[in-house]
């Protein structure tokens, strides 16, 4: 009753675990944005079927997955590859899908950011909601990053965790990843400018809408890319992480003074200002 999109680009270090975790699925497709290494032949030894789509932005490859893309299955479980789905999850997801809650037809979850060789809890920001199994045609991506899900159904909660290994590939595949990332929310919040943040969804009992209202603060705020740090590292207790604690905090205000002097640049250009 479940088919599983696996987004991937050079995911040939990834992609062997993560479908190892998917075994359990008889409905497997690969969309890959033309991988130059051996994420396409991986996938075929493992039984999946493979798509490829020239990369633009995340919401549009994902809406690709879901409106252009058949399935043996009505549900869709969307993975990324660096991801693996726990037996405890999948027996979860398959308890939910037979239930058949009428009405349901997104399910959120969250992850476990895993750094070092540990679960980077705290520094994390766990827990974050993802809006990942879905049934096909009643669900759409917004935003070309950090994508938000959009249903004309309701939504559920899942218990269980995907697990998340963001530095499979080494510190310096994730820094030319958040790269790639800063510039595309650079473009975003230069072009959009910043949004007010909502009282209504600061007290939503949605945790997508008040995610989306203390971004939308945080955003205004001057000395973001530290205050991003001393929130993950002291009030949210990254500092008992350890080292990989520090790490990824560290990491994660560098990505964001990445976004700011990339915004800078975007809007003196618009001026015509030298750079």
């Amino acid at each position: 009753m479940i088919s599983i999109l696996v987004l991937t680009f050079n995911e040939e270090v990834n992609l062997p675990n993560c479908l190892n975790s998917l075994n359990w699925c008889d409905d497997i497709v690969v969309l890959d944005s033309f991988s130059a290494d051996r994420t396409g032949a991986i996938a075929k030894e493992h039984g999946a079927r493979v798509v490829q789509r020239k990369f633009d932005n995340y919401a549009a490859q994902r809406n690709c997955g879901l409106n252009e893309i058949e399935y043996t299955n009505p549900w869709l479980l969307m993975v990324d590859a660096d991801e693996l789905v726990t037996p405890e999850l999948a027996q979860e997801i398959k308890q939910v899908v037979q239930a058949g809650d009428p009405g349901t037809y997104l399910y959120r979850m969250r992850r476990k950011d895993f750094f070092l060789g540990k679960w980077i809890k705290r520094s994390s920001g766990y827990p974050t909601w993802f809006g990942r199994l879905m049934k096909v045609g009643h669900v759409r991506v917004e935003r070309s990053i950090n994508e938000e899900y959009v249903t004309d159904g309701e939504i559920g909660y899942l218990q269980g965790h995907l697990h998340h290994y963001p530095f499979n590939k080494g510190c310096g595949a994730w820094l030319e990843k958040h790269n790639r990332y800063s510039t595309m929310e650079a473009e975003l919040l230069a072009g959009e400018g910043l949004s007010s943040p909502s009282l209504a969804e600061l007290r939503s009992k949605d945790p997508a809408l008040r995610r989306r209202a203390i971004k939308a603060f945080v955003y205004r705020l001057p000395g973001r890319p530290l205050l991003m740090f001393v929130a993950l590292y002291f009030f949210r207790g990254g500092i008992l992480d350890g080292r990989a604690g520090f790490t990824f905090c560290t990491l994660r205000a560098i990505y964001e003074y990445m976004i700011n002097l990339k915004v800078k640049e975007i809007r003196r250009r618009e001026k015509g200002l030298v750079v």
